[in-house]
């Protein structure tokens, strides 16, 4: 039991004739609970506080009122009419599970939206050697990874697919068709412009693929004499300054779905259709996707055309704006990652010199239930 004062209930009331019941806890919020949600969860119903359930809701009666509820010193009693015992509620479980609007804010972890700002301030970074041992530091570093949707990491080992032990740190390698991980380094005729020297636009990786890698990390092996920094944006970020500014475009982008494509002939041909701004239920930010070199021809109606084309290139043109992005030099040993969903990244051209990056994939549901649990821990 979680005895934190503001998870003590102060008192309770039946209402809506037993359909609701409301909790007024010892900090002044209010919680109410349906009679049928908290019939539904029950904790007899499950196997733990957050473990799985034992019952289907197709199985509850069609009829469920709160017939009483009394604070014990257990803590929340609460009889069903329809059922023989009572159930013994958690307040602390309640108070985290909570449906009032307050509760539920606090739940969802909104992203730390940032521009060029950021890099007024050291940058999200932590030391390999540290998060490897110490887990507060490991936490630290996965939680910039959750609400920046990137950050670096220093002193990796500059071997051979120590990118990959880097995402043991949090997860498992999503494997592509480019394998566990892949080379970035300038060869004569790739198939994947970003194996030259020439500069990449930002971009988010793989729009082609349903669904797209969630993070994406790049290790140095070696870095180029000259040039080749590398550039991240947060395109949550832009997607709200152009919702501000061009309602309209934005709304556009939301609405329309582009094609994507990349083929090695003979081996891959991947193709995926989807928005370039991707929402949720509730009109949040989901998914941005922008990669030029990916993109297909667009298939929309003639006189659709150009006012999608301007709201792409006005949304383009803000994804390269100077006040948005983030530019940083990698060292032999620095690793950055990104969350692909939402951090695009790019690199200016470089020369005299070899540039040699690894990189590997990953999904973020993995990273997530590490950190809640390091979180649970620490």
């Amino acid at each position: 039991m979680d005895t934190h004062a503001s998870f003590s209930p102060a008192s309770l009331a039946i209402e809506a004739a037993g359909t609701m019941l409301a909790v007024n806890w010892a900090d002044g919020r209010v919680s109410r609970f349906p009679a049928l949600w908290l019939a539904d969860n029950r904790p007899e119903t499950r196997r733990g506080a957050e473990g799985q359930r034992l019952l289907d809701a197709v199985e509850l009666p069609e009829h469920i009122l709160v017939g009483a509820a009394d604070i014990v010193a257990g803590g929340i009693e609460i009889g069903f009419g329809c059922f023989e015992h009572r159930s013994l509620f958690d307040p602390a479980w309640l108070r985290r599970h909570a449906l009032d609007p307050a509760s539920r804010a606090e739940r969802r972890r909104a992203p730390q939206l940032w521009d060029a700002g950021l890099a007024s301030h050291p940058l999200p970074a932590a030391e390999h050697g540290v998060v490897t041992r110490d887990k507060a530091a490991l936490l630290g570093w996965l939680r910039h990874i959750d609400r920046l949707g990137f950050a670096l990491l220093h002193g990796v080992p500059t071997t051979p697919g120590a990118v990959c032990d880097v995402v043991s740190l949090f997860g498992y390698v999503r494997e592509t068709n480019y394998g566990r991980l892949f080379d970035v380094v300038s060869i004569e005729e790739p198939h994947n412009l970003a194996f030259t020297a020439m500069a990449l636009g930002n971009h988010t990786d793989n729009p082609y693929r349903d669904p797209v890698p969630q993070l994406q990390l790049l290790h140095c092996l070696e870095a180029a004499g000259e040039g080749g920094e590398s550039v991240v944006v947060d395109g949550f970020a832009v997607a709200e300054r152009l919702r501000r500014e061009a309602p309209e475009a934005f709304e556009l982008l939301a609405r329309t779905k582009v094609p994507f494509r990349y083929v090695e002939p003979g081996a891959v041909d991947l193709r995926h259709w989807a928005p370039l701004i991707e929402l949720d239920a509730g009109g949040e930010l989901r998914t941005i996707r922008y990669n030029s070199r990916s993109i297909g021809p667009i298939d929309l109606d003639p006189d659709a055309l150009p006012d999608f084309y301007a709201a792409y290139r006005s949304f383009g043109r803000l994804l390269h704006d100077p006040a948005m992005t983030v530019g940083f030099r990698l060292r032999p040993g620095d690793l950055f990652i990104v969350d692909n969903r939402r951090v695009l990244h790019g690199r200016r051209g470089f020369g005299g010199g070899r540039r040699h990056l690894q990189g590997t994939y990953a999904d973020m549901d993995s990273l997530t239930s590490r950190r809640r649990v390091l979180e649970g821990e620490t």
